[in-house]
């Protein structure tokens, strides 16, 4: 894009994909426990001389535990568990070290964020578009026998910077069949001629629902697809096939679940999958072969396009709540807006800056008011909880009417990202049980960022971003969770984060419990797991120093020693 008013903001770019290599996570140098074989639920297993962190308000501390066939039978002291030692098939000597409950990460995109459906990456550190023909020339060569070659990971800044139109930008690089590159945020997506082709989609498409089709000086789209206009692309890119589930399912067992237990989770909502891709199918051949290492609530993903009796009818056939199980469908995520970096997070006032080309813009809705309450209303009582998207003050204000309006005291509802929240709306999260899930794990949500959010929207708007001192202080319910690829996964980067981003701080109890018993209750577990009590099951992991007792500024190097699922091992430090 040639003129100068179009030219899209030097705001400091986030880095995504934030894979972490496997030797990276050797956790060197974490002695202290004793040499004990792997425990299993099977039989008794007893943990002594530690500090144990319950999460449990009536019995904060403890050190020791009793867990028989994967329960916890005793909390207490050394005393309290000595009767059991002489039976016990594992007795383990923590020396100290901190035990807890497993971290719960209630926004996460598992099978996005490792398959090998997405061919290749991009640096969104580029700041010349041109620069990425060459790796995408290479992706081609590499997966040549793909029928679409599908990219993550630019900056879409860099395309709208971009001298020449970033269509036939990508055309330079591949010709020969569709291309889709989704961007850093996943809120955009980077289409050649072929892809819009096959999408249908010629300078006199209308704009999608939620999303925006932008076109270059002379009116002919530019191959820039902005929110809900990019997901028609990657739907047909993606639609499910046997093979591209096998990948899925592949990225799965080797890489995603075997970190989760490295990083101590023990529990997940997949916070958005995408039936047309066949997630479903990926998460019921886990469940199937017993490779589950964590526990899953899956979250639909509600299509803004999609006729909504249709949907509706559909989430219906797809609905499970076995307590027993470790997979449940049992949660809808649609969008309520979509990206302030986009100009389409919804607000109550214009954009300083206006990407889309629209007077006034003010942001965009995947979904209204109307229809949120509309699938609340049809789907709560099928035992649905919904997790809404919803980033400006006017999308946050507009999630919470409508869960005010069709939810009941029955549903578990909650809000994500809550970026930009109006003061007004901080007491009506707690006032109508919704729950406010947050993610400050990216070093972007720090404070020292808030500042360059002012190039799109009212400087006054950017102070307190994510305000979860506010909310806590007003009685909400709040979570924490990384929305992986978004912010890296590890645990102790949010923990470290919520502590130290003053004025908007947690204490480290609350930002705990954010990650345990708080986001237990959002997944209806709060009963079975979330904290150490008697009776529930033992989601446990043990951690190579204590929380309470180090510097702020060290929370973020902690590792896990150990990860239990309801009594089983899944995983063990190397040095163990």
């Amino acid at each position: 894009m040639s003129n100068d008013k179009n030219k899209f903001p030097s705001l400091l770019k986030k880095s995504l994909l934030t894979l972490v290599s496997a030797a990276a996570l050797v956790m060197a140098g974490c002695s202290g426990l004793l040499s004990a074989k792997s425990v299993s639920k099977e039989g008794v297993t007893i943990y002594k001389n530690g500090a144990i962190y319950t999460v449990n308000k009536q019995q904060p501390w403890a050190e020791a535990l009793v867990i028989e066939n994967g329960i916890i039978k005793v909390v207490g002291s050394n005393a309290d568990v000595q009767a059991f030692e002489a039976t016990a098939a594992t007795v383990i000597d923590l020396k100290g070290k901190m035990m807890m409950p497993g971290f719960h990460d209630v926004h996460t995109h598992p099978i996005e964020s490792a398959s090998e459906n997405t061919h290749f990456s991009l640096n969104p550190q580029e700041d010349d578009a041109e620069d990425y023909i060459y790796k995408i020339r290479k992706a081609g060569k590499e997966f040549r026998h793909a029928d679409w070659l599908v990219g993550y990971g630019h900056y879409v800044g860099t395309l709208l910077n971009a001298k020449r139109s970033p269509v036939d930008i990508l055309d330079d690089a591949v010709d020969s069949r569709p291309v889709v590159i989704m961007s850093e945020s996943s809120h955009s997506v980077w289409a050649n001629s072929r892809a819009l082709k096959a999408l249908g989609i010629d300078e006199n498409t209308p704009d999608p629902v939620g999303g925006k089709i932008m076109h270059d000086e002379n009116g002919k789209p530019n191959g820039v697809l902005i929110d809900n206009a990019g997901e028609a692309a990657f739907d047909m890119a993606l639609k499910a096939t046997p093979k591209k589930e096998q990948i899925d399912y592949e990225g799965m067992v080797y890489y995603t679940l075997p970190q989760l237990a490295k990083n101590g989770i023990t529990s997940i909502s997949d916070a958005r999958v995408y039936w047309k891709r066949g997630h479903q199918n990926v998460w019921m051949r886990l469940v199937k072969e017993g490779l589950l290492t964590v526990r899953v609530t899956a979250a639909l993903w509600a299509y803004a396009s999609e006729d909504d009796a249709t949907q509706i009818d559909m989430f219906k056939s797809l609905y499970t709540n076995d307590s027993d199980s470790l997979l449940r469908f049992n949660q809808i995520k649609m969008y309520s807006d979509g990206l302030i970096q986009n100009t389409t997070a919804a607000f109550s006032t214009p954009y300083q800056f206006d990407l889309l080309g629209i007077e006034g813009n003010k942001g965009l809705n995947y979904f209204s008011e109307a229809r949120m309450a509309n699938y609340i209303s049809a789907l709560e009582t099928v035992g649905f909880d919904f997790l809404i998207h919803a980033i400006g003050d006017r999308g946050i204000h507009e999630a919470l009417n409508a869960i005010e309006q069709s939810g009941t005291a029955a549903g578990r509802h909650r809000i994500t990202h809550v970026e930009i929240l109006d003061s007004a709306d901080t007491h009506r999260f707690a006032k109508i049980n919704a729950t406010a899930d947050c993610q400050v794990a990216g070093e972007w949500s720090n404070p020292e960022h808030w500042g360059e959010l002012a190039e799109f929207i009212d400087e006054d708007k950017t102070h307190n971003q994510i305000p979860l001192k506010d909310l806590a202080k007003a009685g909400a319910r709040l979570t924490l969770s990384s929305d992986w690829s978004v912010s890296p996964f590890n645990p102790f980067l949010g923990l470290s984060n919520a502590v130290t981003r003053a004025p908007q701080e947690l204490s480290l109890e609350d930002a705990l419990a954010a990650y345990t018993i708080n986001s237990a209750y959002s997944m209806r577990q709060d009963d079975k797991v979330g904290s150490i009590e008697v009776g529930k099951e033992a989601d446990v992991v043990v951690l190579n120093q204590n929380l309470f007792k180090i510097d702020k500024s060290q929370i973020k190097d902690t590792k896990i020693l150990q990860t239990l699922l309801a009594g089983d091992e899944v995983y063990r430090s190397t040095s163990l």
